[in-house]
């Protein structure tokens, strides 16, 4: 079987697997378009990447219409283009970075949905706010009228048993609920890729982000 036919069987697969409320995001990182187009073909319409340069190389050569979510860590002076580029947000991380969006935002007169990323393992070497900084950040986005809080999203573990995650899915799934309660704009709890998104279901999770078992390992 060729690898466009594998992604399409792969895709109908999870998608079969996946309740309905539940979104299937196909993480595109170095995935050629073909590949992308394999998983459109099978029904996936939401898909992420994880950095600006790849989108704006990809993007413009599709001949679909699909969601698209930035899901890697963005830098201020990448801003603009994301703005331009993606329809959703999902590494929100300081209010530096709220204002730039914000500044990009107003020269589009484009409404951006943004979900704060959550470093809810506390780990050095992630990115994201830790839990107790979410309301802080979350108030500072009251300030930006062209950004609409969607959501929360985290990173479990990279690697290793889905059950290592379950705490960070957790914490995150909680921080969700209490602010889901009074603000219906609160839509996407993003959390748990390949190998845990099981977990993250499981969890409350309702978008997921899966690359390897969707288009298999990275060459």
């Amino acid at each position: 079987m060729d690898t466009l036919d594998l992604i399409k069987r792969n895709a109908e697969k999870l998608l079969k697997q996946i309740p309905e409320n539940v979104t299937l995001l196909a993480a595109a990182k170095t995935r050629s378009n073909e590949e992308v187009q394999a998983a459109f073909d099978a029904g996936i319409r939401c898909f992420g990447h994880n950095y600006v340069q790849e989108a704006q190389a990809m993007l413009p050569g599709l001949p679909f219409r699909a969601d698209w979510h930035m899901i890697g860590h963005l830098q201020r002076n990448k801003a603009g283009a994301a703005v331009e580029l993606f329809d959703v947000l999902e590494t929100l991380d300081s209010a530096r970075l709220a204002r730039e969006l914000e500044k990009q935002c107003a020269r589009l007169n484009k409404i951006m949905p943004v979900l704060i990323e959550i470093n809810s393992g506390r780990e050095e070497n992630k990115d994201g706010v830790l839990p107790e900084d979410v309301d802080a950040l979350a108030e500072a986005l009251r300030e930006f009228p062209h950004l609409k809080l969607s959501g929360f999203m985290t990173m479990g573990p990279l690697t290793g048993d889905p059950e290592l995650s379950r705490p960070y899915f957790q914490t995150t799934a909680r921080i969700y609920e209490q602010y889901r309660l009074k603000d219906d704009a609160i839509r996407f709890l993003s959390m748990g890729m390949s190998h845990s998104y099981k977990a993250a279901i499981e969890e409350g999770a309702n978008l997921v982000r899966i690359g390897t078992l969707l288009f298999g390992p990275r060459n």
